[in-house]
């Protein structure tokens, strides 16, 4: 396994996804945004499972361990950027990830997003290219995504893009994710398989990927 598994970057028609790497010097702007005391970043990060960072080390610490996920195989973190045409293009707008069971032939999805660009269907756009990630160059068989009861936004943004692509909602899961300040929280988890996602072609955007 190696990081050729993972493109370097995704362009869609609005988004880059950047693959976070070892000698990438972006620890400190992505700070800016993790950092308790970044505006909006409480409203951001409340139905996340981490808590905003309070030193430039621990975004450090968390960006290695998604090099260690790159390097072993096991997945890739990316930057979000809106590009050229969109508002505020060629900031950080977020982050992404893809994280694979080989054993399972699964991927799960996971995203946050700064709120200035929130309602701009960014969410579903870089789920497009994730899901050509993981089933037409990874060959996976299963995508997973889910998210806590209490975050409607997710539950709209997630609805719409799995509908689309002809998954399904599991269910609701109880006690299934603890979060860092050690609350234990339910989610609700959709799926989409390889063979309902060819079905479909529910895909909005062309995605191109770079090596």
């Amino acid at each position: 396994m190696s990081a050729s598994l993972f493109p370097e970057s995704v362009e869609t028609d609005r988004l880059r996804l950047e693959r976070v790497d070892a000698d990438d010097a972006g620890a400190l702007d992505l700070y800016e945004h993790w950092r308790t005391e970044a505006p909006n970043v409480e409203e951001s990060t409340e139905y996340v499972s981490w808590e905003p960072y309070d030193h430039p080390n621990g975004v450090a610490e968390t960006l290695e361990r998604a090099v260690d996920r790159v390097e072993g195989g096991d997945g890739a973190m990316y930057l979000l950027r809106p590009r050229d045409g969109e508002d505020r293009a060629g900031e950080i707008a977020g982050t992404t990830g893809l994280f694979t069971g080989w054993d399972q032939r699964l991927a799960v999805f996971g995203m946050w997003l700064r709120k200035p660009f929130w309602g701009r269907g960014y969410s579903g756009e870089r789920a497009d290219a994730l899901f050509e990630l993981a089933f037409d160059r990874l060959d996976l068989d299963v995508v997973r995504v889910s998210h806590v009861p209490e975050n409607t936004n997710s539950e709209r943004a997630i609805t719409k893009y799995v509908d689309r692509h002809g998954g399904r909602r599991e269910g609701r899961f109880r006690n299934r994710v603890s979060f860092d300040d050690g609350s234990i929280h339910d989610t609700v988890e959709y799926s989409v398989s390889q063979s309902e996602w060819a079905a479909a072609d529910g895909a909005e955007t062309a995605v191109e990927f770079r090596d």
